[in-house]
């Protein structure tokens, strides 16, 4: 763990690793995780806007992140805000999975001080690496002032979003994020001038589980032209708590596979239904085989929470032993319209 002491007001730099970090390895030259914190931080060529203290968490791939992991980046959260010289928290982290992490974190969240997560499309040895461009504009915003009661924030390419509904929107392009329904929360300049827009309402916290406490199985099935219910009954013998289905438009699925939520929802397994669709909000409204006889199958709609952050919040939830109503209420409240 690499550590850089600091006295006075400063940034936390909590490093996981991600493309930011990544660099072309000596054999077969794939891009692989392999900058320490230091190095992501020296990467920038020029002085934070705050002083920064950096702390290495791992060095991963976010594609090979599990729920414990982002479980862990959590508590490391806490205990570098447990300093109270520490003005915000910023994580760099792998784009593929930023999102779910960055969920987890904002579902768990209990201080007014930020936690920014950035990290780069370009590797650190690239010949125009975009990582140094977004963590110096991260550490920015997460020193701001502005940022305060804000919760999580997600800063790329300039952009500032709410964790909330957040999603990779290209796999390559440097403006790599979207959040189509619950917009953007600002913007931060090259040279780090911060611009909030009006906060909306938080949420209160939900518990952050102990990685001892258990692990219950939530898997994600899809639902597409020709789907019959194998995988998902695989899912169920494997034993899965909960599932995240993954349907069509509004939330659809097929005849075969409203059978088996029905009989998997009996036994007590939890039944999420969201949508591969981009944008909108999933709505219970076809008969059929569609999202009407899901509901009536005992599946909860996700409301506007794709497939990724579906999966972290019914997690949560199981692993936090919440009664299925109360997923429902849940689930009705955060997949809500922004206000």
């Amino acid at each position: 763990m690499t550590v850089t002491k600091l006295d006075g007001p400063h940034v936390v730099l909590l490093a996981t690793g991600g493309t930011i970090s990544s660099r072309a390895s000596e054999t077969g030259g794939a891009a692989v995780a392999s900058d320490t914190g230091e190095d992501v931080f020296a990467s920038m060529g020029v002085p934070a806007a705050h002083p920064v203290r950096v702390v290495d968490v791992f060095r991963k791939g976010s594609y090979l992140l599990t729920v414990e992991d982002m479980i862990a980046i959590c508590a490391r959260i806490r205990l570098a805000l447990a300093d109270p010289q520490v003005l915000g928290v910023v994580v760099t982290h792998g784009t593929d999975t930023m999102e779910e992490t960055a969920y987890l974190v904002d579902l768990t969240h209990d201080d007014l001080r930020p936690v920014v997560f950035t990290g780069a499309q370009q590797a650190a040895d690239s010949p125009a690496p975009d990582g140094p461009g977004n963590l110096y504009r991260a550490i920015a915003v997460a020193g701001s002032p502005q940022s305060r009661g804000r919760g999580v924030l997600l800063e790329f390419a300039g952009t500032i979003f709410p964790v909330t509904g957040v999603r990779k929107s290209h796999t390559t392009r440097l403006d790599a994020f979207a959040n189509p329904d619950f917009g953007t929360a600002g913007s931060v300049s090259e040279s780090g001038e911060v611009m909030m827009q009006a906060a909306r309402p938080g949420m209160a916290p939900l518990p952050l589980p102990d990685v001892a406490a258990g692990s219950p199985r939530v898997d994600l099935i899809a639902s597409y032209p020709g789907a019959d219910s194998t995988l998902l009954r695989a899912s169920l013998e494997a034993g899965a708590a909960g599932i995240v289905l993954q349907g069509t438009g509004t939330g659809n699925a097929n005849r075969a596979l409203c059978r088996e939520v029905a009989d998997a929802t009996a036994a007590g397994v939890v039944v999420v239904t969201s949508t591969r669709v981009e944008a909108g909000a999933v709505v219970p409204r076809y008969g059929d085989g569609g999202g009407d006889d899901l509901r009536v199958a005992g599946a909860i709609p996700s409301g506007l929470l794709r497939p990724s952050q579906s999966l972290v919040l019914l997690s949560l939830l199981l692993r936090l032993d919440t009664p299925t109503a109360r997923i429902a209420e849940t689930f009705a409240r955060r997949g809500a319209p922004p206000d």
